[in-house]
């Protein structure tokens, strides 16, 4: 490791605490005072993932805070990814590749291995930055674990890091829960808490200046920062964030909830010009302009549960008078027949009928994963981007299994109905593509500009407002 590699760190008392925007903010905060800047998470437990020009896969923050520094993303940057199956397994992506699916427990059986891997990514990026601005998981207070963490005060013992404690104050409770982790948190590790920092706030600050008080004098750590809620649309990290999600009742675009619903990062840029509302298996989808089946962590369970509701039913009855849109593993439901030969349910061979819509087969019969950025021509000859024919979309793949059949949609990937109001495409990050918002808008007859704001800049310039930016900066040595 690079003795002059400096460290910095958000932890948080809480998944969603708001580590992952103060890490984004710090990126761009350092990358404009000209310092070679990278972020890093050991672990993220996350279904939002994205794709590295290597074909890596890794947590969507870690991609977002590097694009905030102003850098490609690798895998070093988070090199172990969990994605949750269900049914308490996981699967490990290492270094950007899957590696194994474990079950909840087993998990901390391989801690002490993939510290190593930890470590290892830590050095690789302090050869190459002047400042590695680190994040958290969850809380680091974990009591029951806190000996098998390897993703918070192991990382900022390691590296030496001074640690920011987030709290959000919307969950309520917020001075007991910085209290509260302050001293769960060993003594020795105690020491490494330089501050604490009260997210997500509404209201009059002056009425939190007597707890604010209190709180410094009984754990001698300061507050360097009340930070209001932030309208930034910077795109969710994990699953949590979906919850926050509100209806505007305009009933535009329908997103099917699924059970394991992965990368609806993939809609969040469609949300700044469109009511998107995300409808549980148990919801009605009538009077919808489109529906959007996504991505899911396993598509054959999350098929199975999609019929069990009477979802299936409910999509079956409106195709062809709607527009109905699959993405990866919706693309994979929307074909006549889905092969499982043991990969996804883990029981052998399993074959399940999909929702018949595209006359289309998926097989998953190996552990492989596809990983890979892509730029494909629009073929069209389908609604919404038959207009677009010709032109170019990019985005990326992340999928087990593949898919036969179908008349495609996109150069060499998806499929479309005869009528063209259904199709599917592997393609994530589709919808952030001007091209194709600019289409949605134009069938929606809601034609306007795209905003492209730089909200790296304006999060950076909101964080500098309320939080002591100064002095974090001169304790971190810079």
């Amino acid at each position: 490791m690079r003795h002059d590699c400096k460290f910095l760190m958000f932890q948080g008392t809480s998944s969603h605490a708001g580590k992952s925007l103060f890490v984004t903010a710090f990126c761009r905060i350092l990358s404009d005072m000209g310092y070679r800047v990278a972020p890093f998470k050991a672990q993220n437990m996350s279904l939002n993932s994205y794709v590295t020009p290597k074909g890596e896969e890794i947590a969507i923050a870690q991609a977002i805070q590097a694009e905030a520094c102003g850098i490609e993303p690798d895998a070093t940057m988070n090199p172990i990814l969990i994605k949750p199956k269900g049914d308490m397994t996981s699967q490990i992506v290492l270094f950007g590749k899957p590696y194994r699916d474990v079950r909840a427990g087993e998990y901390y059986r391989v801690s002490k291995h993939l510290w190593s891997v930890v470590t290892g990514a830590i050095d690789t990026l302090s050869r190459k930055y002047d400042v590695i601005v680190m994040e958290g998981a969850g809380s680091p207070a974990e009591i029951n674990l806190y000996d098998r963490d390897i993703t918070n005060m192991a990382v900022a013992r390691h590296t030496g890091a001074g640690v920011y404690i987030v709290g959000d104050i919307e969950r309520g409770g917020v001075f007991a829960s910085l209290y509260g982790t302050y001293y769960l948190i060993p003594e020795k590790d105690r020491e490494l808490i330089r501050g604490f920092i009260i997210n997500k706030f509404r209201g009059d600050p002056e009425l939190l200046n007597p707890g604010i008080s209190m709180l410094e004098e009984m754990t001698g750590v300061k507050v360097m920062g009340v930070v209001p809620y932030l309208d930034i649309r910077i795109p969710s990290e994990d699953s949590l964030s979906i919850s926050e999600k509100k209806s505007s009742g305009r009933k535009e675009i329908a997103v099917i909830r699924l059970p394991r619903i992965s990368n609806f990062t993939d809609f969040e840029k469609l949300e700044r010009y469109v009511s998107v509302d995300y409808i549980p298996l148990d919801g009605e989808i009538d009077g919808y302009s489109i529906i959007i089946i996504p991505g899911t962590k396993n598509t054959v369970a999350d098929l199975i549960e999609l019929k069990k509701s009477g979802m299936a039913d409910k999509l079956k009855k409106l195709a062809g008078r709607v527009p109905i849109i699959g993405i990866c593993g919706g693309y994979q439901m929307l074909g006549k027949k889905i092969i499982d030969r043991g990969v996804e349910l883990g029981r052998g061979n399993v074959e399940i009928e999909g929702l018949g819509l595209l006359d289309t087969v998926s097989v998953f019969d190996g552990y492989s994963k596809t990983t890979v950025q892509v730029e494909r021509e629009v073929k069209g000859n389908c609604v919404i981007l038959d207009e677009l024919k010709g032109e170019m979309v990019r985005g990326y793949e992340i999928h087990m299994g593949k898919t036969t059949g179908g008349k495609e949609v996109l150069e060499g990937d998806g499929a479309r109905s005869d009528d063209g109001m259904v199709f599917g495409t592997y393609m994530h990050g589709l919808f952030l593509n001007d091209n194709v918002i600019r289409a949605i808008l134009k069938y929606l007859g809601k034609e306007r500009l795209i905003d492209n704001e730089d909200v790296y800049s304006r999060l950076a310039e909101e964080i500098k407002k309320y939080t002591d930016v100064d002095a974090i900066l001169a304790e971190t040595g810079l």
